[in-house]
C-alpha cells in the first residue's frame, strides 16, 4: 500500500472497492463486492476492514445488505440482511458510540445497528414500504452525523431532477414519547435544492458540505454552507459539471474534497479555490472514503 492518504472508492460495474494513492490516482487496492450496487462505505483502518452499503439487485426489492470484509477482501461477510432493509445508501460511523448508522432509499428511513451488525433499529420512517416507494421525496439518501452535537443530518433528494431536495437534522437520540414515524424534534435546513446526495459535516467549523446530481445550474456539483444551532446559511456552490455527482470525503484539514460521480470521474477540489483536478477515471462510483 501507499504512504499516501489512500481513497477507498466504490465502483458499480462490475461492484467493486477500488482504492487510489490521492497522490496520483494509483489503484494501490482492489477488493470483488461481488455482487448488487455498493453505494456507502467506512474503512476501519485499525481493524483492517472494509464494512459497505449494498443496495442489492433489485431496488424495489428488500434484498439491501451491509457487508465487512478484510482489507485484502478475505473474511467477506453479510453483517444486515435478510429482508430487513431496502437500499442502504451512505453509510455513517459513530465508532466510540458502536453503531453504524445508514439510510434506506426506498425503505424511506433512517436505520442504525451496532457495528456488527446485531440490534438494528429504524430511527425515522418517513413512509410506508412498499406502498408509499412511488413518493420520491420521501427517499432518505445521505447522512452524516454531528457526534460533538449529537445531531443526523441527511438529505432527501426528490424526484430526479426535480428541484424539490431537502436537507434535514435531528438529535441522535429519540425524544421520549416519540416514534420513528412521527417525530417531533426535525429540523428542515434547506429545500428546493437540485437533488442533494452525500454529505460532511465539520461541527468544529461550522460546516456542512453536499453533493448533488440534479439538473444544472446549480445540481451536480459540490456545496458547502454554514450551519449552527440556528439553521443553515450562506450556501454556496463550490463546483460545478459532475456527471451525477455521488460520492464525497473531505479531509480533517478541510483543505480538499474528493468527489466521485456516475460518469466514473473522482475529482480533488481545493476548497478555498474552488479548482479541482481529475484524480482517476474509472467505472460508475457511488460512494469514497478518505484514509489518511
Amino acid at each position: 500500500m501507499s504512504d499516501d492518504p489512500i481513497l477507498y472508492t466504490l465502483e458499480t460495474a462490475p461492484p467493486a472497492i477500488t482504492a487510489l494513492s490521492t497522490r496520483d490516482g494509483r489503484v494501490v487496492g482492489h477488493v470483488d463486492a461481488r455482487w448488487g450496487t455498493p453505494d456507502g462505505i467506512w474503512v476501519d483502518q485499525a481493524a483492517g476492514q472494509i464494512t459497505w452499503t449494498n443496495m442489492g439487485a433489485d431496488w424495489e426489492a428488500p434484498d439491501g445488505t451491509i457487508e465487512r470484509a478484510r482489507l485484502d477482501g478475505s473474511q467477506h461477510e453479510i453483517l444486515v440482511g435478510k429482508g430487513q432493509i431496502v437500499t442502504p445508501k451512505q453509510l455513517a460511523v459513530d465508532q466510540h458510540g458502536g453503531h453504524l448508522y445508514w439510510c434506506d432509499r426506498e425503505g424511506m428511513r433512517i436505520m442504525r445497528s451496532a457495528l456488527d451488525g446485531t440490534a438494528v433499529e429504524v430511527l425515522l420512517k418517513r413512509g410506508d414500504y412498499p406502498q408509499d416507494m412511488p413518493d420520491f421525496s420521501r427517499q432518505c439518501v445521505g447522512i452524516a452525523l454531528d457526534l460533538v452535537n449529537r445531531q443526523i443530518y441527511w438529505t432527501q433528494k426528490g424526484s430526479p431532477k426535480g428541484g424539490i431536495g431537502r436537507i434535514f437534522r435531528m438529535p441522535m437520540a429519540m425524544a421520549d414519547g416519540d416514534d420513528p414515524a412521527d417525530r417531533h424534534d426535525i429540523e428542515i435546513l434547506a429545500d428546493h435544492l437540485p437533488e442533494p446526495i452525500d454529505l460532511h459535516v465539520f461541527p468544529g467549523s461550522g460546516h456542512l458540505y453536499w453533493t448533488d446530481r440534479g439538473a444544472p445550474p446549480d445540481g451536480n456539483s459540490l456545496n458547502m454552507a454554514r450551519i449552527d444551532r440556528r439553521g443553515l446559511f450562506d450556501r454556496k456552490v463550490i463546483l460545478r459539471g459532475l456527471d451525477e455527482g455521488i460520492g464525497l470525503a473531505i479531509d480533517k484539514a478541510e483543505k480538499q474534497a474528493f468527489v466521485s460521480d456516475l460518469g466514473g470521474t473522482i475529482r480533488v477540489v481545493d476548497l478555498e479555490t474552488g479548482e479541482s483536478r481529475v484524480l482517476r477515471q474509472q467505472s460508475a462510483t457511488t460512494g469514497v472514503y478518505l484514509v489518511e
